[in-house]
Order: C-alpha cells, then sequence, then structure tokens
C-alpha cells in the first residue's frame, strides 16, 4: 500500500507517516484515551513508525513513573513526560536505530469532559524530534481548548490534531507557518483552539514565536495570544488564574507618555477596588488584529516593533482578534473571577458607545453594555483634547442620544470613573503626530516618548528615526 495525495486527510497522513519508516518513537497520552496513536495503528504500517504507546491514567502510576506534580494538565507536566520519554528512547534505542531513524516523542496531557467534569476542557500537547539522524532534539509545545460537547468528540478531535502535529513535524517543520495551517486539518471549526504554541530547537533556527503566536491569530485557530516582555510565550489561564487584570487597548505606535499616564492613573484606581487592594493585578497592553491591519496589510516588522517597545516597558502584551469590548472581556473572565479593569481614552469611550457597532446582537448597545458589565469590570477614562481645542472629561463625554440615562447610571455606580490625576501637559501628546515628527527628523518627539521605548527606537531606526551609528 502507497501513500498518494488522494489519501491526505487524518488517515492519510498517519498511512505516509508509517511508511516513511524514518520518523519513529514514543506516544505518551493522558486524558483523553489513545486517540493519537490509534490512527497510527490503525492506518497499518504502524510498526514503521511506534516504538511504545502508553498511558498512566491513573495518578499513583504516573507519579511512580513520571515524578509528583502541582498540577496534572500543565505545561510542567507535559514537558516532564517528553523528557522522561526522550532519555528511555535514546537509551534503548539509539545506539542500534539512531543512525537511520529521525526520533520522536509525543505527549498529551488533558481534561475532557466526563461524567464528573463539566467545566472547560483542555490540554496540553507535545513533540520532541529530531529533524535529522543524531540532531539535537527540538520541540513544539502548544495548548489546546477542546469545544465540543461529548467526551468521544473531544478525544477524536485531539486525535485528529496530534496526528496533524506528528505530520508537520515530520514531513513540514522548515514551514512552521504551514505548519500551523494544517493543526486543524480535518477539523470543523468550532472544534479546537490552539491558543499557545512554541517552537524550539536546532530545527527551528531564527523562528520568533511572537510571530507563530500572531500566526495562531491570523490563521484562525485562536481569537487571543499572549507573550511576556521577554517575547516568551504563555498560556491565559497560567499568566491570569484568579488574578486581577488591568488591559489598555491601543495601537502603540509608538508608545508615548501618555500610555503610561493613562495606565499608572487607572491602575491606582483599580487598586482601590474591593477585590484588588493588596494583589498585584496582571497588567496587559492588547493590540487587536483590526489595529494591525488599519494601515493596509499586516506588516511582521511593524508588529515586532510595537512589541518590542512595550517589551523595553516591561508589559505583557496580548494580541486578539476581539473588536468589541465586550468581547474581550468575556475572553477574560474565563481566566480569572477577580476584577477587570480598562483603561481608556475618549476615543474609546466613544467607541463603547456608538449602536452600530452591535448591529449583530439582537439586544443591540444594552445587550453589548450587560455583557461588558455583567462581572466586576470597570472603565478608567482618561480626558481628551477634541480637535476643536475642547477638554472632554469622563464628565462632559456626550452619548449619542437617549443613551444620557444609560451613561450616568453607569457613573453614579462607578462603573465608570474618572482619571483625574492625569499630566496635563500630556494632553497635546497623539501617536499620529510622534510619527510624524519621527519620519520628519524633528527631534522634538523624544520629549513624548518614555526614555526606555526611545532608546529602542532610537538603536534601531524604527518608524523612519534616524539610527545611531
Amino acid at each position: 500500500m502507497s501513500y498518494t495525495d488522494a489519501e491526505r486527510g487524518t488517515q492519510g497522513k498517519a498511512l505516509r507517516v508509517n511508511l516513511d519508516n524514518g520518523f519513529y518513537g514514543t506516544f505518551a497520552e493522558i486524558g483523553a484515551g489513545q486517540e493519537v496513536a490509534r490512527h497510527f495503528f490503525s492506518a497499518g504500517g504502524a510498526a514503521g513508525t511506534v516504538a511504545k504507546t502508553m498511558s498512566a491514567y491513573d495518578m499513583t502510576f504516573s507519579d511512580a513513573i513520571y515524578g509528583p506534580s502541582r498540577r496534572y494538565v500543565s505545561r510542567e507536566r507535559l514537558e516532564t513526560m517528553l523528557e522522561h520519554e526522550q532519555e528511555l528512547l535514546i537509551e534503548r534505542l539509539g545506539a542500534t536505530a539512531g543512525d537511520n531513524r529521525r526520533f520522536f516523542v509525543f505527549a498529551d496531557t488533558v481534561a475532557a469532559r466526563s461524567f464528573r467534569r463539566h467545566d472547560e476542557s483542555h490540554g496540553w500537547m507535545g513533540l520532541r524530534f529530531q529533524h535529522a539522524p543524531h540532531a539535537k532534539f527540538s520541540n513544539i509545545i502548544l495548548h489546546v481548548r477542546m469545544l465540543d460537547t461529548e467526551n468521544l468528540l473531544q478525544q477524536e478531535a485531539l486525535g485528529i490534531a496530534g496526528v496533524n502535529l506528528i505530520y508537520g513535524a515530520a514531513f513540514n517543520h522548515q514551514n512552521p507557518r504551514a505548519l500551523i495551517g494544517s493543526l486543524l486539518d480535518d477539523l470543523k471549526p468550532g472544534r479546537i483552539e490552539v491558543d499557545m504554541i512554541r517552537f524550539s530547537g536546532p530545527a527551528f533556527t531564527g523562528v520568533d514565536n511572537r510571530i507563530m503566536s500572531l500566526e495562531l491569530v491570523v490563521q484562525k485557530l485562536t481569537r487571543a495570544t499572549l507573550f511576556r516582555p521577554d517575547g516568551e510565550v504563555v498560556q491565559a489561564s497560567d499568566a491570569f488564574y484568579k488574578k486581577p487584570i488591568l488591559v489598555e487597548r491601543g495601537s502603540f505606535r509608538p508608545v508615548t507618555y501618555v500610555t503610561n499616564d493613562m495606565l499608572d492613573g487607572a491602575k491606582r484606581l483599580f487598586e482601590q477596588e474591593s477585590g484588588v487592594a493588596g494583589a498585584e493585578p496582571a497588567i496587559l497592553m492588547e493590540i487587536t488584529m483590526k489595529n494591525l491591519l488599519s494601515h493596509g496589510p499586516l506588516d511582521l516588522q511593524d508588529f515586532l516593533d510595537r512589541v518590542d517597545l512595550l517589551g523595553a516597558l516591561g508589559r505583557t502584551v496580548l494580541i486578539s482578534d476581539y473588536g468589541e469590548y465586550y468581547k474581550l472581556v468575556n475572553f477574560l473572565t474565563r481566566y480569572t473571577e477577580g476584577p477587570i479593569g480598562l483603561p481608556m481614552g475618549i476615543p474609546g469611550l466613544n467607541e463603547i458607545f456608538n449602536p452600530e457597532h452591535y448591529n449583530d446582537l439582537e439586544g443591540g448597545i444594552l445587550e453589548a453594555l450587560g455583557r461588558l458589565f455583567k462581572r466586576n469590570v470597570r472603565l478608567y477614562v482618561y480626558p481628551f483634547i477634541s480637535p476643536s481645542g475642547e477638554l472632554v472629561t469622563c464628565g462632559s463625554f456626550r452619548t449619542p442620544l437617549g443613551m444620557e440615562n444609560l451613561y450616568e447610571h453607569l457613573r453614579v455606580n462607578h462603573l465608570i470613573r474618572p482619571i483625574e490625576d492625569y499630566r496635563p501637559d500630556y494632553l497635546q501628546i497623539h501617536s499620529l503626530k510622534v510619527l510624524e515628527m519621527i519620519a520628519a527628523g524633528d527631534a522634538t518627539w523624544e520629549s513624548m516618548v518614555p526614555e526606555a521605548a526611545r532608546v529602542v527606537i532610537k538603536k534601531r531606526g524604527l518608524f523612519g528615526a534616524a539610527k545611531l551609528a
């Protein structure tokens, strides 16, 4: 039996890996059956791929093999599984089969839907592999959310995604973007979400995981992804678990003193809220896909420039495809029951109170505001100088006709609060003007941008700035 393009699909991919006779390894699956290994057995020729399969479901057995763990469905546990199985594989087969085979270890640890478990189903999946015989191992680690409502369907979806991952590493590791695009092959939309991915090792030299995170959103494998100031990709539940969250949305092109002043003012108010005092909130800077595409086709270098500026200020970055604020809040409340604060300027407030944004909702703007404020959410509003020179504040803001009482209700109940301890001299700073100054060689821009960001702009010649020699 041979592999042809007509046999592509989950079984076809498993068959091609089996018949390749050069990609050989171990499967260790916990939490949703042995669905990935099953595809390789049912495709035929599994002896060419499978060295061992195992599933240590019982925690006592799992601890005896991999050591005790604080959380069994975690990245930490996945990496322990990969490390242990890699060592065994090389110890037992390295000397006898290592000259003509590329070894791999596939592992997953998931919490699928069960008779006792009905909350979010999710898990970690990873592959440690050699891109050439005797090469050092490379890694692909990802976090998945299983969205089917039945256990068997979740198992099926997980199995398909696992085959796609193994096939991609075996035959397409030179093109990580294409590998990402193939992870959900044979899966209808809405079955699995991949909200975190990380590539490492010699097979992925030069790969920037921030761009790979962006690809997850661009290729619609997820609606949002997250990485720390150092560029390390993180999963939302690890970053947000039970924490209060303060998230500022913007273009950050470039970061200015207004960016910091708005955030600092909001943080001072946020720390006074019930449920925040004494806790260190997670602080995020969010860039939406709409924002990234506002100037035309996606510019990856422009994206990295913005992220680097935020990283220089020590900020965690959230990339999302959530245009409306209530959708962003709904995403955040998956991971925390703590308070959520949204710093914004008057333009952001205008966006929220624009009824045209909610034509797809049966209840229109009333439904949108209900969703936005249904949890412990506060808006912190920074003042704005209008084109006519008028100072617009939270108190003088004018809603569309007929919404005045609704807006006043939200203000009186402190769901919308003014940032009052702002720097008046910063109100004249606008990102677009700063960009124009940078491009024109007008050094005045340097007085409008925080020092850490200023250094990066000048050192790398960002946004048309004269690059330092």
